[in-house]
């Protein structure tokens, strides 16, 4: 049969998070967490904080005061986040990109890719990573300032796709954590999974990854498998 023509899927689109996907800054907000929750009065082992990165700061305090037995306020929690904010501020000196990330957003964009940044952490502390990046800051970002709730939930991914004008299932989720894939299959997305926020192959592709990558410089290698083409 000749002369038919078929619809063509759409170029995918890219939703990226940012702390352990594309700035090496998740031990950072461990060590802030801790320092904060210590600062209360809750002490808890590192690895017990770093389970939790990527969750909404709400949900994230929820679920360590369940496992201490300690309740606090709304207003507590509220200031316990502030303090977390402060902390992280002073390791910003020790953040950096991770490796081919500015790499793989070039790239991306240089194949008129389009992409943006959704992340759990708030506008004062996430900004500050588009300088690290190289990017404008006109980057399409969406922060935990700008939707209802964060990740598990989708809205971070939902607006994200919004802003770029895609449809959610026209998009790819890249992240480093189970909160990130499970918001992505929430939305209706695809999810990329990456190991370099300290989440191994396993866990991450049981939350939903249909690829796993060791870091953005490991993707970069590899974007043919997403369906991204060079024509």
């Amino acid at each position: 049969m000749t002369g038919v023509e078929y619809p063509h899927a759409p170029t995918p689109a890219f939703l990226f998070d940012l702390d352990g996907t594309l700035i090496d800054s998740v031990y950072q907000h461990v060590v802030a967490w801790r320092a904060a929750l210590g600062a209360i009065g809750i002490d808890l082992a590192v690895w017990r904080i770093h389970r939790r990165i990527g969750m909404s700061g709400g949900l994230f305090v929820q679920a360590l005061l369940r496992e201490t037995g300690r309740t606090l306020s709304a207003d507590d929690i509220a200031e316990l986040q502030q303090a977390h904010a402060a902390e992280y501020r002073k390791q910003l000196g020790s953040v950096i990109a991770l490796p081919g990330a500015r790499e793989l957003l070039a790239t991306l964009t240089e194949a008129g890719v389009r992409w943006g940044i959704a992340t759990s952490g708030y506008a004062a502390t996430a900004r500050p990573a588009l300088e690290l990046l190289g990017l404008p800051q006109d980057t399409p970002m969406v922060t935990r300032d700008m939707v209802r709730h964060a990740k598990p939930d989708p809205d971070l991914f939902l607006a994200c796709a919004a802003l770029l004008d895609v449809e959610p299932r026209d998009a790819m989720v890249v992240g480093d954590s189970v909160w990130d894939l499970l918001a992505a299959r929430r939305a209706g997305a695809l999810g990329i999974g990456l190991q370099s926020g300290g989440y191994g192959r396993e866990e991450l592709e049981r939350a939903g990854a249909f690829r796993v990558y060791g870091d953005p410089a490991d993707m970069l290698s590899r974007l043919d498998e997403a369906g991204v083409r060079f024509d």
